[in-house]
């Protein structure tokens, strides 16, 4: 996963850099490898900082300052796809056709063979093993097609509808072209979250308005991100849908592909996405109160049959707070903060590299004995995906003092690879790979698991108009109908054979001119 943010801003003289900023410090949680900011000046030149690190540190105040002009794209990056390079920071810039931005979240299911079409007939250099650059070239090469010097809205129309018809897999881009204006688009399926947002404009903003309605314009992967900065009247993006946001002239949304399955990935709603998030309609809070009330139906089955009695109820913090306070209300029983979390430490889930999340669990995580001692816990969690960080948990619960301890996943077991852009794409790493819960539980070490069902999770964030969602993790269908064995046991060779650590890539980076990468 990671964060993506475009802003366009109607003061043509103001600088869009301070928001974008802003924008992916409220999205850090979907990516902490690197991040990166390009931004367009008033006459079409382009200025770009970005590096591996947090968002904070990435960038200073003088970097932003040099950041010039009032519309720009943004990225936070979470790798799943290439290597964790400083090359593959996002965004990405071809120079033609017109001056081309892009920032992706999300994973191309059909990226090697796209490779070698721009490799081979469309005579485009890829210089990383990034899915996002192809993704950039891609576009770049549809709109050269139509061979002109000054391109319209409907040649970026006819360039989006042309890529989806290409690319497969789950992915929504944030675009710029120098001197135009914004677009976004999502895949055809919606798997992967986009939301626009506008703000009245400061009164007396010189400078032309961008469509002339005097409103500022912003995308990002997540509604938390809007409204963090005034921006109101949310919608989303729709699957196949591209929305271009000129920066003269009226907004202008168009279906560029075939109806599909509407999917939205239910791992956004699950882990990644934060709370006070609203996605396709859908409240992250609401969601994750509802599937901590259908989890507590399944621990009070589990109960009956094993015969504990839970004495308290501990959430594993943050992610799965909102669930577990549901789950202790449902059950009667106490509800207790037993970790307490260093917020100087990431997200283990999406830190690169899984020796470096089983270290990172007790640093970022100390558990309280006077929560623990002599009880029977149980643990809320919003999922077991490696078993690893879960193991290590359960160990530091026995450490302060628990007589027993149980631990209940607010997602169903995750048995199959993810190919839309989360990092769990290989069989090997997954806990409940060929494992039954009593196997998961002699795994990690735990007196007993258990596990939301797959419906109950769906009706969890399931709302009217939301039949589906993306649930390959949990029952192995693919919506894009691309993946078969031979793939997966692809991508586990490209991890070095199911043992969890991507193989090195060797690279050969050619560096764009960037006024921001010497020493400072």
């Amino acid at each position: 996963m990671c964060g993506i943010i475009g802003v366009l801003l109607a003061n043509a003289n103001a600088s869009a850099a301070l928001e974008l900023y802003e924008g992916l410090g409220v999205l850090q949680h979907r990516g902490q490898d690197a991040a990166g900011i390009i931004t367009c000046g008033a006459r079409g030149r382009l200025y770009q900082h970005k590096r591996n690190g947090l968002v904070r540190d990435v960038f200073t105040a003088s970097h932003l300052a040099d950041l010039v002009g009032s519309m720009g794209c943004g990225h936070v990056r979470y790798p799943t796809a290439g290597s964790s390079s400083h090359s593959e920071a996002q965004p990405f810039y071809v120079n033609s056709p017109f001056g081309l931005v892009l920032a992706h979240n999300g994973n191309l299911t059909n990226a090697a063979p796209l490779r070698r079409f721009l490799d081979e007939s469309a005579r485009r250099h890829v210089n990383t093993d990034s899915d996002s650059e192809i993704l950039l070239n891609i576009f770049a090469h549809e709109l050269s097609l139509g061979d002109k010097v000054r391109i319209d809205n409907d040649d970026l129309f006819a360039a989006t509808t042309g890529l989806l018809k290409k690319c497969v897999g789950g992915f929504a881009c944030v675009a710029m072209v120098a001197g135009y204006g914004l677009l976004g688009f999502r895949d055809p399926h919606g798997i992967r979250p986009l939301v626009i947002g506008r703000r009245r404009a400061a009164i007396g903003s010189p400078g032309a308005a961008a469509g002339s309605d005097g409103y500022d314009y912003m995308m990002a992967s997540e509604s938390v991100a809007l409204a963090a900065q005034g921006y109101t009247q949310f919608e989303d993006v729709q699957p196949g849908e591209c929305v271009i946001i000129p920066r003269s002239g009226p907004v202008v949304r168009r279906a560029c592909a075939e109806p599909r399955a509407f999917t939205p990935c239910i791992f956004e709603f699950v882990y990644f996405a934060r709370p006070d998030s609203v996605m396709d309609g859908i409240s992250v809070y609401q969601s994750r109160l509802a599937m901590g009330e259908a989890l507590a139906e399944q621990v009070r089955a589990h109960l009956a049959v094993s015969g504990d009695t839970i004495d308290v109820v501990i959430p594993v913090p943050d992610t799965s707070r909102s669930s577990a306070l549901q789950v202790a209300t449902r059950l009667g029983v106490p509800y207790r903060e037993g970790f307490i979390k260093n917020r100087y430490i990431g997200r283990t889930f999406i830190m690169p590299g899984q020796q470096q999340r089983v270290k990172s669990v007790r640093r970022k995580l100390n558990a309280m004995p006077l929560e623990f001692h002599n009880k029977c816990v149980l643990l809320v969690d919003d999922s077991i995906v490696r078993g690893t960080t879960s193991k290590e948990i359960v160990q530091m619960a026995r450490e302060a003092g628990a007589k027993r301890v149980l631990i209940a996943s607010c997602a169903p077991p995750i048995r199959f690879p993810n190919v839309y852009g989360i990092d769990m794409p290989t069989r090997g790493e997954l806990v409940a790979y060929q494992r039954d819960e009593a196997a998961i539980a002699d795994f990690i070490a735990a007196d007993g698991v258990i596990y939301q069902k797959l419906d109950a999770l769906i009706d969890s964030v399931r709302r009217p108009l939301m039949a589906q969602f993306d649930v390959s993790v949990f029952n192995g269908e693919y919506v894009t109908g691309d993946i078969d064995e031979a793939y997966l046991q692809h991508l586990e060779h490209g991890r070095g054979g199911m043992n969890g650590t991507k193989t090195p890539v060797a690279q050969t980076t050619i560096g764009l001119y960037n006024q921001h990468d010497g020493p400072r």
